[in-house]
């Protein structure tokens, strides 16, 4: 069965931990382990935080967007924004790279990503914003196969 979410909401990082939870919570109908709920709570934080931080820019103004599908154990997510966009996508997903450094930004939100998802592919262009793809495989739960 496939089932579907979407959400937006202002860009501001108060949203983020409610962004982290409603993913979170649409997912759990498909019981996840700790471990994959713990993984993809993760990914949404740090999707959701260089929307805000880095594609608007702390703009408030802005909006960020998500989908979730669930299908067959797999969870597909897109976080999108309509901010400046990413320069140098190859760039970006470099370990402990970051345009903002003065904000003490880890530059690891990509590698995150990359270690916790089994799919991960990044659009962006200039002034247009980007777009997140995740992907992830969910552990068939023993309860659910029976």
């Amino acid at each position: 069965m496939k089932n579907e979410m979407k959400l937006q909401f202002s860009a501001v990082s108060q949203n983020e931990s409610f962004a982290r939870v409603a993913v979170a919570s649409f997912i759990a109908q498909l019981d996840p382990t700790i471990d994959e709920l713990t993984e993809i709570k993760t990914v949404v934080s740090e999707a959701v935080t260089n929307a805000i931080i880095h594609g608007y820019e702390n703009n408030p103004d802005g909006i960020v967007y998500i989908s979730c599908t669930l299908e067959d154990h797999i969870v597909h997510l897109t976080i999108r924004d309509e901010g400046v966009g990413i320069d140098n996508i190859e760039e970006a997903r470099q370990p402990l790279f970051t345009t903002k450094p003065e904000l003490e930004r880890s530059g690891m939100g990509f590698t995150i990503m990359e270690n916790f998802m089994d799919e991960v592919k990044i659009e962006s262009e200039k002034n247009k914003g980007t777009i997140i793809r995740l992907t992830k495989h969910l552990t068939k739960s023993k309860a659910l196969c029976n």
